[in-house]
């Protein structure tokens, strides 16, 4: 069942979706315990899932069905928004979880879960068979392959594929990746997913921007300054150097992330609302960004590392890798000429934000020459959070009462205080979207190739450059403040937290 609307999801019931079973490829690992299975309680919490579905968890291990569900308890009870689990629900849900023991080049493996897939389920002759691939990038051309040799997927085939990032590690991988997982599936049928695609206010800038008409004639650079896109993590690598210092935050955060977010600030009003048209206009801003030269990246782009990185566990001691970029961007469009794009990603900042802010032109000065305070006549600016506190908060310049001085003034929308503090988990959203069928918010093959041809020219530039060296708990080198000031710009501070009531 394939729902080619955003609008339409309304309409669809337990009851409409099909019975399925879901395979999570690397059951025995993080992700799947922390995120995914969590996810799938929430839907079925929520009445989101079908009367017959069932969960089956493919890894090495040698466990029983009962031992893998205690660990997916553990999971759900340590962080699930449901926590704790009350008996009766989970005796309910745990009854449509197993575990299949297997290599992921074990043809037998294989067989003996095709033969399982092919038994009814509910009132089907043939369940809907979903497949996630929650394991290390080596294995995912490996386990399609094998899967398509049992019949469990292929062309014309109603099942459909979940690829975790990253997605290659540069464009001729990513191209070779895609190639060959196009070899047993076709395309509509693999879904690349990116969490961020399934937070909330990222899926709201779809009808902020063109459900609004107040909005869509001043999205352009007649009006627009500048747009800034930070995405700033608290913390270090933790226990993940050994992966980490083989990425880095350009591979890790800006060529899926980061280029996300733009792409869905800088898009075009889509034809209509499915799922390829707008991940065609997602694809034509990538395409209107021309690839950087190498000399444009060393002035425009600053790659850097925060102090101690290199102490950190299973990271080399010698590491050039940077857990920080910064960088400006232009598309190369009617609607974006000249208007600046400044990105920025790291680890070790100050807080763990994520938000947009739109930069709005400065009006002019001269009819506000007598009126003191003038100089405190910012630009308009409009911030989109994504976390904290997801919400929309407008800045603008109004008259001090009883004086002639003017002062900013904030227009605050927050989710929590208007929809309550219910929002779902992106991976929620992004399982709920896979099990009906809706691509929407999941990377299409062009998109995922257009992002790496552009990261993969700032690669090429930030190695011309030495890695800087910040502070842990800082925004950055002085050379990303620098970037903004020689256009006489300054990086925008993030909104506070909201506070608790």
């Amino acid at each position: 069942m394939k729902k080619e609307s955003l609008t339409s999801k309304d309409e669809i019931t337990p009851e409409s979706i099909r019975p399925f079973r879901l395979v999570i490829f690397g059951a025995s690992g993080d992700l799947t315990k922390r995120k995914l299975v969590p996810a799938l309680f929430g839907l079925y919490h929520e009445g989101s899932l079908p009367e017959h579905f069932e969960i089956i968890g493919f890894a090495r291990r040698e466990k029983s069905d009962e031992q893998f569900r205690e660990e997916m308890l553990e999971g759900i009870n340590t962080f699930s928004r449901f926590k704790p689990v009350e008996e009766e629900e989970w005796s309910a849900f745990s009854k449509h979880i197993s575990y299949h023991q297997g290599n992921f080049d074990e043809k037998d493996a294989y067989q003996s879960l095709a033969t399982k897939l092919a038994k009814p389920i509910g009132d089907q002759e043939k369940s809907l068979n979903l497949f996630y691939l929650s394991t290390a990038p080596e294995f995912f051309v490996t386990c399609t392959r094998e899967l398509s040799e049992v019949d469990c997927v292929g062309y014309g085939m109603d099942s459909r594929i979940v690829v975790e990032k990253p997605v290659g590690h540069d464009y001729d991988s990513a191209k070779e990746l895609v190639n060959e997982l196009q070899q047993c599936l076709d395309e509509s049928s693999i879904y690349r997913i990116d969490h961020y695609l399934g937070k909330e206010t990222v899926q709201n800038m779809l009808y902020f921007r063109f459900a609004n008409s107040i909005f869509e004639p001043i999205w352009n650079s007649s009006m627009i300054d500048h747009i800034q896109i930070t995405v700033a993590e608290e913390e270090g690598v933790g226990t993940r150097g050994g992966y980490y210092d083989g990425v880095g935050a350009l591979r890790d955060m800006v060529q899926n992330h980061l280029m996300q977010l733009l792409t869905i600030t800088a898009m075009e009003p889509p034809a209509t609302l499915s799922s390829d048209s707008i991940r065609d206009e997602k694809v034509k801003v990538l395409r209107s960004i021309p690839t950087p030269e190498t000399d444009y990246i060393v002035h425009n782009a600053i790659g850097a590392q925060y102090e101690g990185y290199r102490s950190e566990d299973r990271v080399d001691a010698k590491s050039t890798t940077e857990t920080y970029v910064g960088l400006k961007l232009m598309i190369d469009n009617w609607r974006w000429a000249g208007v600046p794009f400044y990105l920025r990603t790291g680890k070790c900042m100050p807080v763990k934000a994520s938000e947009i802010i739109v930069v709005f032109k400065r009006p002019p000065h001269a009819l506000f020459h007598s009126v003191a305070g003038v100089n405190y006549l910012h630009r308009n600016r409009l911030h989109i959070r994504l976390q904290p506190d997801e919400g929309i908060h407008m800045a603008f310049a109004a008259k001090i009462p009883g004086k002639s001085a003017m002062d900013d003034v904030d227009m605050d929308f927050a989710y929590t205080s208007k929809f309550g503090s219910y929002s779902p988990e992106a991976y929620e959203r992004l399982l709920n979207d896979f099990i009906i069928g809706d691509s929407t918010l999941f990377t299409r093959s062009d998109e995922v190739l257009e992002a790496w041809r552009i990261t993969d020219a700032i690669s090429t530039g930030l190695r011309r450059k030495n890695v800087e060296l910040y502070r842990r708990g800082s925004w950055g080198p002085a050379a990303c403040d620098q970037l903004l000031a020689d256009a006489g710009n300054s990086w925008v501070k993030l909104l506070p937290r909201a506070k608790k009531c």
